[in-house]
């Protein structure tokens, strides 16, 4: 048999359609028998160092399709290792291993591998157990090369078909599963073709958006969505025609009666024989879910943005802390989120905080009740103010108690007003009592004489003036109280030079000195002048030396700027000066003190303080007025203080 001849019937034998790849296989085998004139010839395939006979020709016990042996004991070992064929005339004096020889016998040998997907799949090799007289020659390692490459392409042929097969059965059960899950889940299954049409819509489509699968069917998937959604679709699409999965993605949608449904969209590619052919994916009615979140984000955004401060605390854990806080928060307390989650809420208590009130909070919630208090607190400034607190349980789905709202809002107005009228009826009450008595002994004193007592009559005099001024103090104080709070940019030069002026003409007899040592202005209200000059003729009226004599020093202090009106005068009695500065509940016992309350309400007012006392020496008076300095180019706004607590 001529070399040509039996290429040629290879080629025939591989190009038959109606022989499968196991008759293909045995008649090549027979035919390279034949060709070699060889009795043994077989394909091997090696997996994980052993080789095993996949189909043979010839008698040999040991190489039959089954058979296996590890690779280091088979004459192929040395086979794979080589890229042309291993041609044996005598095996003994070859580089076959003795193990292989001794184990299958054979004396020639001629071998080629097989490579299928660039990966070895093994051998098919021709034998004999005798040795052959003559070396193989060029023609017959061209034919077994030939021989090689037809069984390689067969196989690969076949490994191809088999995959192919395999995904067709997986697109198929796959396209099953799909339809069979599609035409019961809740959602909507949908596929879109290469033109952007729906080419399947599962019934669900019915439920949510109205429309029947048929109607859906071959039409634009853009037709269906909002103005605003079909750009942000079709961008979504061709994303996962570009091979890419889309997760999540809410697209607003219209049902059959115009109104829209958000679909929260889960899109993945189809992909056949390695192309993408289309989308498919889910959908999911989320419209409920996005009016839950757009209500929760409304009122989010409203304790976000309330004016009242608002706190949540978790009373599970073991320091029961803040776990957030609303800006109303922040800017009653002056403490930002960040200073303030995470601690508890005790910790804007301080020295002036009553204990009493505080417990009532910690009982409160340790029995799991509301409870509302009011209670002086400290801004981040370290200023007091007074705090109504609302705390409000709040359970879990088991009714257990988890954590507590909290709503601050800062009272310190109400509460100093509530306290200037204490003051008032106090004040009022007491000296009203001590001078009518007054008056009425008086009265009888003159009402039992029969002729006129000068004396009398000026005491009469002088307890009416006094009655008549404590009103008129009284009056300034409601005035006050009732003024809106007007925070403003003050020059102490131009404000105090005025108030000077006017004073030195009021009172010639007297001296008054003015020194000024800032280039700051103040930020305190218009009441300020009504202030200074308060203590100044409060300075003068009560001096009793015929050279009254009245400092006024503007000096830095800080942030602040402290107004130290001095005199010479008698010096204030010591239990007054703490019932105007600290807040005491004596009763004063003069108009004058009232004037000096009214000092301390405006100045407090602007979240300043107010302090006055006798001299070292006690041969005088200083009042201290303290307020916020504020620079030029600085916003009032941005130092303005609100109001402390009154008299602290």
């Amino acid at each position: 048999m001529t070399p040509l001849s039996s290429r040629h019937r290879l080629y025939d034998i591989f190009a038959d359609p109606e022989r499968d790849i196991e008759a293909k296989i045995a008649q090549a085998l027979d035919l390279g028998a034949e060709f070699f004139d060889l009795p043994i010839g077989f394909l091997t395939r090696i997996d994980d160092g052993i080789q095993e006979i996949v189909q043979s020709t010839g008698g040999h016990e040991l190489i039959q399709p089954g058979e296996t042996c590890p690779l280091d004991s088979a004459y192929c070992r040395l086979t794979v290792e080589l890229d042309s064929p291993l041609a044996v005339q005598d095996a003994a004096a070859s580089d076959i291993s003795q193990q292989a020889i001794d184990t299958f016998g054979l004396g020639t040998y001629i071998g080629t591998k097989i490579v299928v997907q660039d990966e070895t799949y093994g051998t098919v090799c021709f034998a004999d157990t005798d040795e052959r007289g003559t070396p193989f020659t060029d023609s017959e390692e061209m034919f077994l090369e030939l021989l090689g490459k037809l069984v390689s392409r067969e196989l690969e042929r076949q490994a191809h078909d088999r995959e192919l097969r395999g995904r067709n059965e997986r697109l198929k059960r796959e396209k099953q599963r799909f339809e069979a899950i599609a035409e019961t889940s809740f959602d909507i299954l949908f596929r879109v073709g290469l033109t952007g049409q729906f080419t399947y819509v599962s019934s669900a489509v019915e439920r949510i958006l109205g429309y029947s699968p048929a109607e859906l069917t071959g039409e634009q998937f853009t037709d269906f969505t909002t103005e605003a959604a079909a750009e942000v679709a079709a961008e979504a699409y061709a994303r996962v025609l570009d091979n890419q999965n889309v997760q999540n993605l809410e697209l607003d949608l219209l049902d059959d009666t115009g109104s829209v449904v958000v679909l929260e969209v889960n899109a993945t590619p189809v992909i056949e024989d390695g192309d993408v052919v289309g989308v498919q994916g889910v959908g999911r009615d989320v419209t409920d879910r996005k009016e839950r979140q757009q209500e929760l984000h409304i009122k989010n955004r409203a304790m976000d943005e309330a004016q009242v401060g608002i706190s949540i605390t978790d009373i599970r854990e073991p320091n029961e802390p803040l776990i957030y806080v609303n800006e109303g928060f922040e800017r009653v307390t002056g403490y930002s989120a960040e200073e303030t989650l995470g601690r508890n809420l005790c910790f804007l208590q301080g020295e002036q905080t009553d204990p009493e009130c505080a417990q009532r909070l910690e009982t409160a919630i340790d029995a799991g009740d509301p409870v509302v208090v009011e209670l002086i607190n400290y801004r981040r400034d370290g200023t007091p103010f007074w705090n109504q607190i609302y705390l409000a349980p709040v359970d879990d789905e088991t009714g257990a108690i988890t954590h507590y709202v909290g709503f601050q809002q800062d009272v310190t107005e109400r509460k100093r007003t509530e306290q200037l009228i204490q003051v008032l009826n106090r004040v009022l009450r007491h000296n009203l009592r001590n001078d009518m008595n007054a008056l009425l002994g008086w009265h009888n004193h003159l009402y039992g004489s029969d002729s006129r007592n000068a004396d009398v009559e000026r005491r009469v005099e002088r307890i009416a003036q006094g009655l008549l001024a404590m009103s008129e103090r009284a009056r300034e104080l409601e005035q006050y109280a009732r003024r809106e709070r007007v925070p403003e940019r003050l020059d102490p030069t131009v404000l105090l030079t005025a108030i000077v002026n006017e004073q030195r003409e009021q009172w010639p007899n007297a001296t008054i000195q003015l020194a000024i040592q800032t280039d700051r202005n103040i930020c305190a209200g218009s009441e300020l002048k009504q202030m200074v000059t308060e203590l100044i003729e409060n300075a003068i009226k009560h001096n009793l030396s015929n050279d009254p004599h009245v400092v006024i020093e503007v000096n830095n202090n800080g942030e602040w700027i402290d107004i130290v009106v001095s005199d010479n005068g008698p010096g204030i009695d010591e239990m007054e000066a703490k019932v105007v500065s600290e807040g005491g509940e004596t009763p004063l016992q003069h108009s004058s003190g009232l004037g000096l309350w009214l000092v301390n309400w405006a100045v407090t007012r602007y979240g300043g303080s107010f302090r006055i006392s006798a001299t070292e020496q006690g041969d005088g008076t200083t009042a201290t007025i303290r307020l916020p300095g504020i620079e030029d180019e600085t916003p009032v706004d941005a130092v303005a203080r609100r109001p402390t607590v009154l008299f602290a």
